[in-house]
């Protein structure tokens, strides 16, 4: 048989399946008698703001604190579709509450090792070159609860501290050039405009590579929760960083140390070391459907999907199993794959009814494959609340319930 033949048949039987499977899933007359004669009803008219249908409920998952200014929300991963989150869905983390900032009155800052200090007004920066880019930001805390042998049993609660957006502002860089950066400037400190004065050091080399000074997200303006009127975008590094309400930016010799990056993000070893400025997120992956609190229907064709990122660049491969991690299959990775960013994997699967377990691992450009638990432990110790990128599984009973493997 030839080229062309098998490509053929390889088509044929591709076709044959999918036509089967639309055949199972369909009635054979769908549409309901009283459609030919009931009346046609106006629809509801236009709006000045879209508005999505009463018919779907998704939201985030807001944990219950005794201090609300000081908490978070979860991205409810399992609800969305493609690698783009919507802004009303990104994940929240606060300290300090979301501040009411006017815009026309907002400044930003840019002072210390510098030729020449300036403030820049949002005008000014929309004035300004700009770029649009997608890019992951995830809580440095973002699946905590996973250091654990147990783990979460929904992927909003274990991985909902994460969410992807497209981000639309001035390279920092550009900045950067305007006010002339010392030769003795190889840090920066970022702070916020909220209450608490958010701080967190920066090297010079992220601000100089592919920082944004970003006012807009999924392309409008941030929402308040999210930065507005402008927050700093750091690819790939821990959320913390990503400072919003950004007000003043200090070029420095060092890092300064701050509260905020001394009282929490640093991570405990168990020599009683402790690391600091452990500033990229590393690669990781789950499965969003199945997955925890979820059901499928039975025996047969289904899609397994999820998504995987990066702090370090490009995800190159995600691998699936549904044996428990004993064989393992190649995914398909949605297209285009950006760098720092969502990556949309899916496997089709036939599932025989029998009780088993889901897991996926990736890699990403530097070659860093994604690890187990106990590879995580040998690497970082058992102390940490911080940077947890273990593989997580999923078991599928036989009535097609789903839940954490470890449970």
């Amino acid at each position: 048989m030839d080229a062309k033949q098998s490509s053929r048949r390889a088509f044929l039987g591709a076709g044959a399946f999918a036509g089967a499977a639309l055949t199972a899933c369909s009635a054979p007359d769908a549409t309901p008698p009283e459609a030919a004669t009931a009346p046609s009803l106006l629809g509801a008219p236009v709006r000045r703001y879209g508005e999505r249908s009463p018919h779907e409920t998704v939201a985030r998952g807001v944990r219950d604190s005794q201090t609300p200014e000081a908490a978070s929300s979860r991205t409810p991963l399992d609800e969305t579709y493609g690698i783009i989150t919507p802004s009303a869905l990104h994940f929240e983390r606060h300290h300090a509450g979301v501040p009411d900032i006017d815009p026309t009155a907002h400044k930003l800052l840019i002072h210390g090792l510098v030729e020449r200090p300036m403030m820049f007004t949002l005008s000014d920066l929309k004035r300004m070159p700009s770029v649009s880019r997608v890019h992951f930001v995830e809580c440095s805390g973002n699946s905590g609860g996973e250091w654990s042998a147990k783990g979460a049993p929904t992927v909003r609660l274990s991985h909902g501290l994460a969410s992807c957006s497209e981000w639309t502002g001035v390279p920092l860089r550009v900045l950067l050039d305007e006010v002339g950066v010392k030769p003795e400037a190889k840090w920066l400190l970022a702070e916020g405009d909220d209450a608490c004065r958010m701080q967190r050091s920066v090297m010079i080399e992220k601000a100089l590579d592919d920082a944004i000074v970003a006012y807009g997200q999924n392309g409008e303006a941030l929402r308040p929760e999210q930065g507005y009127p402008v927050r700093l975008v750091l690819p790939g590094w821990e959320g913390n960083t990503n400072v919003k309400w950004l007000r003043r930016i200090k070029l420095t010799e060092g890092p300064q140390f701050t509260k905020d990056e001394t009282s929490k993000y640093t991570e405990l070893m168990e020599d009683g070391e402790a690391w600091i400025f452990t500033f990229e997120m590393d690669a990781k992956s789950v499965i969003t459907a199945p997955s925890g609190g979820h059901a499928i229907g039975g025996p047969g064709y289904h899609e397994v999907t999820g998504l995987a990122w990066s702090g370090r660049g490009k995800i190159t491969s995600v691998e699936v199993s549904t044996d428990g991690g004993a064989n393992w299959s190649e995914a398909s990775l949605q297209q285009p794959v950006y760098s720092r960013a969502f990556t949309r994997f899916r496997l089709p699967w036939n599932w025989d009814g029998s009780e088993c377990v889901l897991l996926s691992r990736c890699r990403d450009d530097t070659g860093y494959v994604q690890p187990t638990r106990q590879e995580l432990i040998a690497q970082r110790g058992r102390y940490s609340a911080y940077h947890c990128n273990r593989i997580k599984g999923w078991r599928i009973a036989a009535d097609g319930s789903v839940s954490n493997a470890e449970a």
